[in-house]
């Protein structure tokens, strides 16, 4: 089996390059690429590996035939269309803990150089000028510091100001009260925040909820003299409304390491002297950099070699370890789907998977993805467990996701239920000796069978003489049968024939069998 092939098309640790030759991937690198010669390559490769120079458009993920994963060294995805990736069914990751210490320190230096007034003094000192009377700066000890955003970057900010004897109060609406006591803050809201704090650090992603959080209205609701760090996204704040406040001593300083435009060749912050800026330089230290390159070298490579999905923003992550304990149940799942998808007609509107047994002490998430990707494939032969959520969710789908700890009739076992315009449909499938996925129910019937290749579907009415009507039938065109599964509800009821075939069955042969005595449904299905 061929290698995985990654191309690397930023400036990048050397070392990336190795852990991927190491862990089993061929790599080229090649930084500086225009953006159509990187459209003119990208579809030989299965891995792209970027940091922020590389833009990945629709435009080049159209060409990226191959393309599985995207890495990006750094937490910032701002040059990568997520969910037009998601639809082309590539995994999109980053590195969101390999700069978190360099961007908070950034943060913390921001906001010491805000205090005593460091770089405006500082050009005036080389200036030939001696200002001392000129600078009369702040201290920090004692004082507020309002946290908006306290995940990993402003969790480790929180420790470094505690550190320096400030109190620290933090606005997020995903901090948990025990979180907030571990990490030594004071879960406010905003409102609150804005009144209380000295200085405001910023530290959450640019979304609709966060964009222009520091609004024009909430700036005039900040405590009278507020200092304002901002080292997490542009965007965050009104840039107009913060030069106001700064002309108005509402807002006593301000720093920022990024902008709403980056380049930022013009702001109207730029001159204010009581405005710091840097150019986006938060996870710009040799170690920083080291660390995201590595890590997405690591990620990449255990994704296309084992299967492991760590730091994805577009699918759930499923570690290099979890990976061969999950392989057989996600082919088991992606099967059982794929067989109620086939055979469940009309109009779908919804689809439960319940685990049981041993399925329910695995992660729910990549068994969900594959029973969606097995069902999805009905309606595009693009699908993968990347893209097939949002598929089922374009159409409607209601998706449920069920975990039953109690142990049934098998030591594990997965359930798929549709609901359509005719009722639910449920089949239900185990694995043998931990390793071989097996059907053991289909719509209510007990069958075991194994899904694979070649096979037909065949409801009947249970009466002597069918099997050797059906096998006469198979026989005389040609098609050599492999295995041969019966289920029934009772004797004389209805019963379930499930049968293998060398190859695939022809419409004329379909169409016979619907004719034999006794027969109700005839569905050729693939796996």
């Amino acid at each position: 089996m061929s290698k995985p092939k990654v191309l690397i098309s930023d400036k990048m640790d050397p070392n990336a390059a190795r852990i991927f030759e190491e862990r089993g991937c061929d790599v080229d690198v090649k930084p500086g690429m225009t953006p159509d010669e990187l459209k003119a390559v990208i579809g030989q490769y299965d891995g792209l590996a970027i940091r922020s120079a590389t833009k990945v458009t629709p435009e080049i993920l159209d060409a990226a035939t191959n393309l599985k994963v995207v890495g990006r060294a750094g937490i910032g995805v701002d040059n990568v269309d997520i969910p037009y990736a998601s639809g082309k069914g590539v995994v999109v990751m980053n590195t969101p803990f390999g700069n978190s210490i360099t961007t908070a320190e950034h943060a913390i230096a921001m906001i010491m150089a805000l205090a005593r007034q460091i770089p405006a003094a500082d050009r005036r000192t080389q200036a030939g000028e001696w200002p001392k009377n000129d600078f009369m700066g702040v201290e920090v000890t004692g004082k507020t510091l309002g946290l908006i955003g306290a995940g990993n970057i402003g969790s480790i900010v929180a420790s470094r100001a505690l550190g320096l004897k400030m109190k620290v109060v933090a606005f997020d609406p995903f901090l948990t009260p025990e979180r907030a006591i571990e990490i030594g803050v004071e879960k406010v809201d905003l409102d609150t925040l804005l009144a209380r704090a000295d200085f405001i650090t910023l530290h959450t992603p640019l979304t609709d909820e966060t964009r222009n959080i520091l609004s024009r209205e909430n700036l005039a609701k900040t405590k009278k003299g507020v200092r304002i760090v901002n080292c997490a996204r542009g965007g965050l704040i009104d840039e107009d409304a913060l030069a106001d406040a700064l002309d108005s001593g509402q807002v006593a300083g301000a720093a920022l390491d990024v902008f709403q435009t980056e380049p930022a060749n013009e702001s109207p912050l730029f001159g204010k002297p009581n405005f710091i800026c840097t150019p986006h330089l938060g996870a710009s230290t040799t170690e920083a950099q080291v660390n995201v390159a590595l890590q997405v070298a690591e990620q990449m490579a255990d994704f296309l070699v084992n299967g492991g999905v760590t730091n994805a923003l577009n699918m759930p992550s499923l570690s290099a370890e979890e990976a061969p304990k999950l392989k057989p149940y996600m082919g088991l799942a992606e099967n059982l789907g794929s067989l109620v998808g086939q055979l469940a007609h009309g109009n779908l509107t919804k689809i439960s998977i319940e685990r049981e047994g041993a399925a329910a002490e695995l992660s729910g998430k990549p068994i969900e993805g594959a029973v969606l990707a097995g069902l999805m494939r009905q309606y595009s032969d693009t699908v993968n467990m990347v893209n097939a959520p949002f598929l089922a969710k374009e159409r409607g789908l209601d998706i449920r996701s069920i975990r039953h700890e109690k142990e049934g009739a098998y030591n594990t076992l997965l359930r798929v239920t549709v609901g359509t315009d005719a009722g639910d449909r449920s089949v239900a499938g185990t694995l043998f000796g931990a390793e071989a996925p097996r059907l053991v129910e289909i719509f209510g019937v007990r069958i075991e069978a194994e899904l694979d290749g070649h096979m037909l579907y065949i409801v009947n009415q249970d009466a002597p003489g069918f099997i050797g009507r059906i096998g006469s039938l198979l026989g005389e065109s040609g098609i050599n049968i492999g295995t041969f599964n019966l289920g029934r509800r009772e004797a004389g009821g209805e019963a379930v024939l499930l049968l293998s075939v060398d190859q695939p069955i022809p419409q004329d042969v379909v169409k016979a069998a619907c004719a034999l005595e006794g027969v109700k449904t005839v569905i050729p299905l693939e796996f």
